[in-house]
């Protein structure tokens, strides 16, 4: 059977050494009460955190989630809270605000049985067991301990610093073409997608389908994209390519949505071989596509993460370089980051932590 809070909660003054794959998990006094050892521990929410928390909950796991709290700059629930239209989920035919959405995915692992706590880890022991976390203002507190743990922290969607973009965040700029793009807001529009890669040239080609006109705004005079996908986005009909570009400020319309866009434009003229030129160019809607900052540092060095600072899990699992940590969704996906496969991941995660458990922590 696993090591519940139930079992451990025993009265004694004794230690007790639980046996488990040759590994021992140690479980100390405290004040003549045994702490307690959670099965499993969730870390992070948004549909990866919350469908692990619902799948563990329903195996009888009694997981434990923390949700964070401003983690990242976002509240729990993580990227999908910042989407006015979720229009891709499956289950809702007309469509379903982001944050409406998250908080049902939390009512749900309530529902099952999770026990959820809005408080950010902020530190982790990942090298003894059972592992030890420890959260935000309570660093030097006594930690909480768990058997495993799943990861599902996320990424945060790199922006630019510039005058309107805060104001007209979800009201017009987007950090994912693919969630946002097709809806009615940008049909027919002028849009642009501030970006030089692969990603950017992407979500160009696919705003192109919906939008009259793309820009595709790169600080350099070259993309960085591959030849293909380069070839593809500056053959393109609808997309115009802003060469040596950047964005400035952003600028609302009569709704109080985004309305233009101000370019500053680097040419080879003038003093130093340096020109610029500011222009307003109508933009209904501005996607970032500078890449994304996986929330992974309290993680790291514990488990090993890729050049770009995401997880790695052994393809096709969801299993870290630790046995016992399970990482789900945007923290360790650099090629989808969509809602339902962060919650795909969240639900591997879950099965794959509970027939660990059952395989390691049996008596």
């Amino acid at each position: 059977g696993f090591a519940t809070a139930a079992y451990m909660n025993i009265l004694t003054s004794a230690t007790r050494f639980i046996k488990a794959d040759g590994l021992f998990f140690r479980a100390h006094c405290l004040s003549r009460k045994m702490s307690t050892i959670h099965n499993v521990v969730v870390i992070g929410s948004g549909p990866a955190g919350y469908t692990a928390a619902i799948y563990a909950a329903r195996a009888n796991l009694n997981p434990l989630v923390f949700e964070g709290n401003m983690a990242g700059g976002i509240v729990a629930g993580g990227q999908l809270t910042t989407t006015s239209e979720v229009e891709n989920f499956p289950g809702f035919p007309q469509g379903i605000n982001g944050l409406e959405l998250t908080d049902r995915f939390r009512e749900q692992a309530l529902h099952c049985g999770a026990t959820i706590e809005t408080k950010t880890v902020s530190k982790v022991d990942l090298a003894t067991r059972p592992f030890k976390l420890w959260t935000e203002g309570e660093e030097e507190a006594e930690p909480v301990l768990t058997n495993s743990v799943i990861i599902a922290t996320g990424a945060t969607a790199r922006k630019l610093n510039v005058p309107g973009v805060t104001e007209y965040w979800n009201k017009g700029i987007s950090a994912c073409a693919v969630c946002d793009g097709p809806l009615p807001l940008f049909r027919k529009q002028p849009l642009a997608v501030i970006g030089g890669g692969d990603t950017a040239c992407e979500e160009a080609l696919f705003l192109s389908r919906f939008a009259s006109k793309v820009y595709l705004i790169h600080r350099r005079d070259t993309l960085r994209a591959s030849k293909i996908m380069a070839q593809r986005a500056t053959t393109h009909e609808k997309i115009e390519v802003l060469w040596n570009s950047q964005l400035v400020s952003a600028q609302g319309d009569e709704k109080s949505c985004l309305g233009s866009i101000t370019i500053e434009t680097k040419g080879k003229t003038g003093i130093d071989g340096e020109a610029s030129s500011l222009h307003t160019i109508p933009a209904k809607g501005l996607f970032f596509a500078i890449g994304h900052e996986p929330n992974s540092s309290v993680f790291k060095p514990l488990v090993s993460v890729d050049a770009d600072s995401y997880i790695i899990t052994t393809p096709g699992t969801t299993c870290t370089s630790v046995e016992g940590v399970f990482a789900a969704g945007d923290v360790q996906d650099k090629k989808y980051r969509q809602a339902i496969t962060a919650a795909g991941s969240g639900c591997m995660a879950a099965l794959e932590c509970e027939r660990w458990l059952q395989e390691h922590l049996h008596q």
